[in-house]
């Protein structure tokens, strides 16, 4: 039949009667909080591998290139890009002088969420930075880097490969763990083809375990005095190299990325996990020399799985006495309303309420730069009921009641190599560690509200007051007061002690000749130091958080004044008389 340009139309209406359009904006109804039309649509209740991180980034980027800038700051170990998206208003200020908000999620392989959680913050800013004046003063004032996986082959090795909730942790190379001489002979392997690393079991009327007679799916312990049906072989897998045990070696534990930091490092056989040296791993080395090319950045966040809690170091007891008490007190603030923000989660700190840990990002970030930095491990079965679980048999009656048996595979029987006739079954990968879908935009979003709460505490400082009083004889004493409008200084006492970054720079411009720069220890009882050298510009070790610091001129002739505040982490503010 021969088509004319007539027919090709009349034809197009049932063409496109089954192409799915989007809604249009007079359809739709602005839930409070939430993005209605973006540009950027993105379903956060799924997990993307690192290409699809990566298109979501570069579609924020293509929309909003005034809010978001994108580069990669480093490569993996196996060439993947390190991803990085710079959120601020780039129309208003220099973001280099912006205090800023590093966030990074990923770290470990199978902690995936912190990714999304990370990425919902900078899809989260843009899209509502439109319509919400907060969103808007906030980015006028502050910039974000984020930065979603900073172990990206791990992550898509356990995308994309069998594993289990708990596999790969860390890299992807393999190593001989139990000292065979054979490397990667015992991973786990996923025997039925299923493409799921779940239990094996096996019938033994001598087996210390039976099944629940309440759920067939869970196996439990038996008592003392009782006998069970089966016992348990642990995760799928074969003994290869004969020595009675499965699944030693392979990718788990070969090192630990979150021990291979520059502060309280501690070689392996001290601390299980480390890798060669501080620093030895590529992907750490990337972010470590991004945050000392960016001194601006005064708070961080990095996300983990699960357990639900807001963590501080530190890591080690032996660094008890670094945290001292003015960076408690902003530790605490934030944390605390952290757990107002984050239902079932707990503030905690690492080496008095879980383990000790050196080498950790953690510590690193606060103790080697100054930055008061929090680890967020993600998940908690509160989630599941909104309140404390009861029991292990609350998980499976969770995934039978609200995932509807989507996160188990059911027990089959199958032939093993070396056990004879087992059966295998168990949770999925997705499940226990990893939020279930419908669960994950809701605690994105809590866990995001968190960082912004963060990254509003940095400071936010205010050339408050100038005044003139006449000496005689021409001179005249300019007095100026800075004020911190946030709770978190302009240095942290880790900072102020090991002079990471230079002083507050605090100048006078005037027609005037500057004879002398003044700090004013206390107004009331006239204490002041003199600065000798550079008058113009004083240099002052630190704004305290919701607080204030007087400095004062003498000035020979003048006029017009203008005072300018210059922080590396506080940023720029002026003012005129």
């Amino acid at each position: 039949m021969k088509l004319t340009i007539r027919t090709i139309l009349s034809l197009l209406p049932l063409c496109l009667a089954g192409v799915s359009i989007g809604q249009t904006a007079d359809q739709l109804f602005k839930a409070s909080g939430s993005p209605v039309n973006p540009k950027v649509a993105v379903s956060w209740n799924r997990y993307n591998d690192h290409a699809g991180i990566g298109e979501i980034c570069k579609k924020i980027a293509a929309a909003y290139p005034n809010l978001a800038k994108l580069e990669s700051i480093g490569k993996s170990y196996d060439n993947r890009d390190l991803w990085c998206l710079t959120i601020t208003d780039f129309k208003k200020g220099d973001p280099n002088k912006k205090p800023g908000m590093y966030i990074d999620g990923n770290i470990h392989s199978n902690e995936i969420q912190g990714s999304e959680f990370a990425l919902y913050t900078a899809w989260y800013l843009t899209e509502s930075f439109g319509d919400t004046k907060f969103i808007q003063e906030l980015l006028a004032d502050k910039v974000f880097y984020i930065v979603p996986t900073i172990n990206p082959d791990g992550r898509d090795s356990y995308i994309h490969k069998p594993n289990t909730a708990n596999s790969p942790r860390s890299g992807v190379k393999p190593v001989d763990n139990d000292g065979d001489g054979l490397v990667d002979e015992d991973s786990y392997d996923d025997l039925d083809g299923d493409g799921h690393i779940t239990q094996m079991r096996r019938k033994n009327p001598n087996g210390r375990y039976k099944i629940d007679p309440k759920d067939p799916r869970m196996m439990v312990r038996v008592g003392p005095d009782e006998k069970g049906d089966y016992e348990l072989l642990g995760t799928e897998g074969i003994d290869n190299d004969g020595d009675g045990r499965v699944n030693e070696d392979g990718y788990d534990f070969e090192y630990d990325p979150n021990r291979d930091w520059g502060w309280g490092w501690q070689p392996n056989y001290i601390q299980n996990g480390a890798y060669k040296y501080p620093f030895s791993l590529p992907e750490n080395r990337a972010v470590m020399e991004f945050v000392v090319k960016h001194p601006n950045i005064a708070a961080a966040q990095s996300f983990h799985n699960s357990g639900g809690m807001i963590l501080r170091g530190p890591g080690g007891q032996e660094d008890v006495g670094t945290y001292n008490f003015q960076d408690l007190q902003v530790y605490d603030a934030i944390g605390k309303k952290g757990e107002e923000l984050l239902p079932g989660y707990k503030y905690l700190v690492v080496y008095k309420d879980l383990y000790s840990a050196y080498g950790g990002e953690l510590d690193w970030f606060y103790a080697g730069r100054g930055i008061y930095t929090y680890s967020n491990e993600l998940w908690t079965g509160y989630l599941m009921y909104m309140r404390e679980l009861k029991g292990e048999h609350e998980l499976y009656g969770f995934d039978k009641d609200l995932l509807f048996q989507d996160g188990f595979v059911p027990w089959k029987e199958f032939n093993h190599p070396q056990f004879g006739k087992i059966e295998i079954g168990g949770f999925k990968k997705n499940f226990g560690r990893a939020h279930p879908g419908f669960l994950m935009e809701s605690d994105a979003h809590r866990n995001m509200a968190f960082s912004i709460y963060h990254c509003y505490s940095t400071p936010k400082l205010e050339v408050q007051e100038i005044t003139e009083k006449d000496l005689g004889d021409g001179l005249k004493e300019v007095t100026a007061i800075i004020a911190n409008q946030r709770i978190m200084p302009t240095h942290s006492s880790q900072d102020a002690k090991n002079k990471i970054e230079r002083p507050d720079y605090i100048s006078l411009t005037t027609t005037g000749k500057i004879l002398a720069g003044i700090r004013v220890e206390n107004a009331d009882m006239n204490l002041t130091t003199e600065q000798k050298n550079n008058p113009q510009t004083i240099e002052v070790p630190n704004i305290p958080g919701v607080g204030a610091v007087t400095v004062r001129w003498i000035v020979q002739g003048g006029g017009k004044y203008t005072v300018t505040v210059d922080s590396k982490k506080g940023g720029v503010a002026s003012g005129s008389r």
